[in-house]
C-alpha cells in the first residue's frame, strides 16, 4: 500500500458547516447594522479563514476597527452555535472507520482557527482523527505547506506516504506546496471544473473511492475526467 497516511481538509471535505457559517455570518453582520449575505455568496466565501469570510462579507467602506469587531462576533457566536446544523458528508465516518482499521493514519489541516477546529473534530469524529492543525499564531494559513509539514511529523510519514484530500483550489494548491499528491471532492464548496484547473490529480464523487485511490493507485496522472473508482464498499462492514 503506497499512501499510509491521509490529511483532510474539513469544511466542505469531512463536515458540511455551510449553514452554521451562514448563520454566524450573518449573526455579525446584523449585530453590526450591515446586509446580510445568501448562503450562495458565504459558501463563495469560505475556505481561507474568518479574517476572510468577514472581509469579503462586510461592506468595504467600513473602518479596519469594525471589521474586526465583526470577525470577534462572528467567533464568539460560532463557538456556541457551530455544531447546530454542522454533520459529515455520506460515507465519510464510513471512511474514517476503514482507514484506522487499515492502520491508516489520518490529519487535518483547515484554515479554520484552531479552538473551532479541535471542537468539531472532538464532536464528530472522536478518535477518527490522529492530529488537526488549524489556524493559530506563528503558523501560516494554507496555501502554505507548514501546516500540512507539522502534520506530517505528527503523524510520522513522509511526502510520498501521504494524500491530501480537499475540495477547494487552495487546497490543491496547498498539496503542491508540501509536495504531495492531492484529491479533490466533488461534495464540497467547490465545482470539478476549478479543481482541474487547479491541478487536482484525481476527482471523486464519494468519499469511498478514495479507499481505492490508496489501495490501487499512484499519483502519475493528471485528472481528465471523473475518477471512476473500483472500491467494494462490501469491504467495509
Amino acid at each position: 500500500m503506497k499512501y499510509k497516511a491521509v490529511i483532510f481538509d474539513m469544511d466542505g471535505t469531512l463536515l458540511d458547516t455551510l449553514d452554521d457559517l451562514a448563520d454566524s455570518t450573518n449573526f455579525a453582520l446584523g449585530s453590526m447594522g450591515f446586509p446580510q449575505r445568501t448562503k450562495a455568496e458565504i459558501k463563495a466565501f469560505v475556505g481561507n479563514g474568518v479574517e476572510r469570510l468577514i472581509s469579503l462579507s462586510v461592506p468595504r467602506s467600513i473602518s479596519k476597527e469594525d471589521k474586526q469587531k465583526c470577525i470577534e462576533i462572528f467567533k464568539a457566536h460560532y463557538a456556541e452555535n457551530s455544531r447546530n446544523k454542522t454533520k459529515p458528508y455520506e460515507g465519510i465516518l464510513e471512511l474514517l472507520k476503514l482507514l484506522k482499521k487499515k492502520k491508516i493514519k489520518t490529519g487535518v489541516v483547515s484554515n479554520k482557527y484552531q479552538p473551532a477546529l479541535i471542537k468539531l473534530c472532538t464532536e464528530f469524529f472522536e478518535e477518527l482523527i490522529d492530529f488537526a492543525v488549524g489556524e493559530k499564531a506563528g503558523v501560516p494559513k494554507k496555501p502554505s505547506p507548514e501546516c500540512v509539514y507539522e502534520c506530517m511529523e505528527k503523524l510520522g510519514c513522509e511526502k510520498q506516504q501521504t494524500l491530501f484530500i480537499g475540495d477547494s483550489d487552495i487546497d490543491v494548491l496547498t498539496a503542491k506546496n508540501a509536495g504531495l499528491c492531492c484529491v479533490g471532492v466533488l461534495w464540497g464548496f467547490r465545482d470539478e471544473n476549478l479543481l482541474k484547473t487547479a491541478g487536482a490529480e484525481y476527482i471523486v464523487k464519494s468519499p469511498l473511492e478514495i479507499v481505492d485511490i490508496i489501495i490501487n493507485s499512484s499519483c502519475s496522472y493528471r485528472t481528465e475526467g471523473l475518477y471512476e473508482g473500483t472500491y467494494d464498499k462490501r469491504e467495509s462492514t
